[in-house]
C-alpha cells in the first residue's frame, strides 16, 4: 500500500486536463476519445471539448476484486466505435502498475494513449503524461473525497492542563 499521499483538487485536475490537451493538439485531429472508465471519464470530458471533439466512448476494465486485491484485468464495456484504436485517443487519470494499461493497449492497439498522471512502472504504457508521481503515492482524486466542514480555531476548546 502507498506510504505517502497527494490530493489532487478539482483546479487541478482542470489545469492539468488543459495541458495535456495543449499538448495533443499536435497529434491530432482525432476521430474520437476513449475514456477509461472511471477515472478517464472526468479527464475525457474536458479533453473533448478542448480539441472540440464530439465522438466518446468508454472502455470499462476491471483490475481489482475488491479494494486492495488485484485480479486478473477484465474488459467488462468494450469501446466498440473505436475499433483497433485508430484515430483514437485514450484518456485515463493515472497510470500506476501499468495492468489496465497494458489490458487497455492491446484491445486499442492503433490509438494514442495520455493520462493526466504517471507512476515509474506504468510511465513506459502512456504516450504523454502530465505529472509524474512516485510509485509510492496514492493519488485521491477529487471524486475521491469530500469537503468537511472545519470549525474556526476560536471555537476549538482550549487544551485542559
Amino acid at each position: 500500500m502507498a506510504t505517502n499521499y497527494a490530493t489532487v483538487t478539482w483546479d487541478q485536475l482542470h489545469r492539468d486536463a488543459r495541458l495535456l490537451s495543449e499538448t495533443l493538439m499536435s497529434r491530432g485531429p482525432f476521430r474520437g476519445i476513449v475514456a477509461v472508465s472511471r477515472g478517464g471519464l472526468i479527464p475525457a470530458a474536458i479533453i473533448a471539448r478542448e480539441l472540440d471533439c464530439r465522438l466518446i466512448e468508454s472502455i470499462s476494465v476491471v483490475t481489482y476484486q475488491n479494494e486492495e486485491e488485484r485480479g486478473e484485468p477484465r474488459i467488462i464495456k468494450d469501446p466498440v466505435a473505436a475499433g483497433d484504436g485508430d484515430g483514437f485517443l485514450v484518456i485515463d487519470d493515472l497510470v500506476d502498475s501499468g495492468v489496465t494499461a497494458q489490458a487497455v493497449r492491446k484491445r486499442l492497439p492503433k490509438a494514442v494513449f495520455a493520462c493526466l498522471y504517471a507512476k515509474p512502472s506504468g510511465k513506459p504504457l502512456t504516450d504523454l503524461f502530465v505529472v509524474e508521481v512516485p510509485q509510492d503515492t496514492w493519488v485521491l482524486f477529487p471524486w475521491d473525497t469530500a469537503p468537511l466542514f472545519v470549525p474556526p480555531l476560536a471555537r476549538k476548546p482550549a487544551p485542559t492542563a
